[in-house]
């Protein structure tokens, strides 16, 4: 144990220390001590320093989280989270964090070692770079860079939503301070961590449908005319569409309005959403214009595998596993030479089966 601990706790205990590892006082210039198996009463300064390291677990432990770790209760609490402090005895964290201890937040896997007395490092990197070596990842060491590496996926496309779960492999941030792997984090999946914390104290501000649409003004204001008393079931579109857990990360807590609950289950992220995002506004302005369009009906020719093929595709595009399909599986609708086939039988003046759609000119689009 480091004598700068000691002083620290010498210090600390003019003010009173009260923690789940110890408790520290002073009094006319003697010191109460106590550890969860021992106390001790009116001990001189040199009493207190050698009470202190008999006991040095619990003074690290001590040290580390008064002294090391951030002040902020949402941060300490979701590093404390990362390593089990609330559901671990002491001694079984601290010989768990010296083979080192991992907790997943997202698509982020987030371990913490200790790597000499009072000090933990944490590393941080893709859960499915989890069995990699890290001399096979690229190494950050400023949690800043995860700027830049939140933006683009694997295949180098931008991600408007960074909780979407195509986070790009192949990085590794090492040896972070506390505050630092916190930082990282927090760059990579903005405000989960203050918004998990709030959910676990039952503080989480949570905006539901109704609340955010009727805040939206200029070209969004289209959105909070979509509801025309007709029930909510675009709202369960919505959801389904974009708040999936093969969309987004985190665990959907806002519903259609207080009272009134969606079907849609919600997700199983860690973190949780307390209102529709930019992104999901974005798109429902989108669609509550496309809503607004009378329904019509159209004749076309197709056979029935035809018809089944038009279905896959829309299916592997919703599900996003169009760009999977191997080009000599031509049992998959999705298939690309099959869809250029059906494009180029059914679509040659560029309408489906030569059948004019016949837009109002304020229909749809913008």
């Amino acid at each position: 144990m480091k004598a700068e601990q000691v002083e620290a706790l010498l210090t600390a205990a003019a003010e009173g220390v009260d923690t789940e590892v110890l408790t520290a006082s002073e009094s006319d210039g003697t010191y109460d001590f106590s550890v969860p198996d021992a106390t001790y009463h009116g001990l001189t300064d040199a009493e207190l320093r050698d009470a202190a390291r008999r006991h040095s677990e619990a003074v690290t432990e001590w040290y580390f989280w008064e002294r090391v770790a951030p002040d902020a209760p949402d941060r300490r609490a979701f590093l404390r989270w990362v390593e089990g402090a609330d559901d671990l005895s002491l001694s079984d964290r601290r010989e768990r964090l010296a083979d080192g201890v991992a907790r997943d937040w997202g698509q982020l896997r987030i371990r913490a070692r200790t790597v000499e007395v009072g000090r933990r490092a944490y590393e941080v990197r893709h859960v499915d770079d989890a069995g990699e070596r890290v001399e096979d990842l690229a190494v950050h060491t400023d949690p800043l860079d995860a700027r830049e590496l939140a933006k683009h996926d694997d295949r180098g496309r931008y991600r408007p939503l960074s909780t979407a779960p195509t986070l790009q492999r192949g990085w590794a941030f090492v040896d972070l301070e506390p505050a630092a792997v916190v930082r990282a984090v927090d760059t990579f999946y903005p405000a989960t961590i203050a918004n998990w914390h709030r959910e676990r104290a039952g503080d989480l501000d949570v905006s539901h449908w109704r609340e955010t649409a009727g805040r939206q003004t200029g070209i969004y204001g289209v959105v909070d005319t979509w509801d025309r008393g007709e029930g909510h079931e675009h709202v369960e579109w919505v959801a389904e569409a974009c708040c999936a857990d093969s969309q987004c990360l985190k665990r959907r807590e806002w519903e259609y309005d207080e009272e009134t609950d969606l079907d849609v289950h919600g997700g199983d992220g860690t973190f949780p959403c307390r209102e529709p995002c930019s992104l999901v506004i974005s798109a429902a302005r989108r669609w509550a214009r496309i809503e607004g369009e009378e329904a019509r009906t159209y004749e076309f020719e197709l056979t029935p595998s035809e018809k089944e093929q038009v279905e896959e595709i829309v299916d592997a595009v919703a599900d996003g596993r169009a760009d999977d399909v191997r080009e000599a599986d031509f049992s998959d609708g999705a298939n690309r030479w099959r869809a250029r086939y059906l494009r180029a039988k059914r679509m040659s003046d560029g309408t489906l089966s030569g059948v004019p759609t016949d837009r109002d000119e304020d229909g749809g689009g913008d």
